[in-house]
């Protein structure tokens, strides 16, 4: 029998200034669930994933820009859904404190 396992978003490793941090939390059924922490990042590297992805901002703010040069920013409370192969960086996190995301990457199929 598997047991149910807990935690808190707010628990888990503090990157550097500039930096993010990945930790998976849970992945079941081709989907894989991971919470993301970023500090004063400004600019991150490209990221273009073979599997959609939908990340929701719990903490701070930052803004995403994409291939095509737009740029959307986020505050606490949105989310985005990201297709398979959609290029796209953290320019910016709020650089008064730790921006914290939960990701979805979801299976291809």
């Amino acid at each position: 029998m598997t047991l149910p396992r807990f935690g808190s978003l707010v628990d888990g490793a503090t990157p550097s200034a500039g930096a993010e941090s990945f930790t998976e939390l849970a992945q079941a059924g081709g989907a894989r669930v991971e919470r993301i922490a970023s500090h004063a990042v400004t600019n991150g590297e490209w990221h273009e994933q073979a599997w959609p992805e939908f990340v929701l901002l719990v903490a701070g703010s930052a803004a995403l820009e994409f291939a095509d040069g737009s740029t959307r920013n986020l505050k606490r409370g949105d989310w985005a859904f990201l297709p398979a192969h959609c290029r796209h960086c953290v320019t910016w996190t709020d650089p008064a404190g730790e921006t914290l995301w939960l990701a979805v990457h979801l299976p291809t199929g």
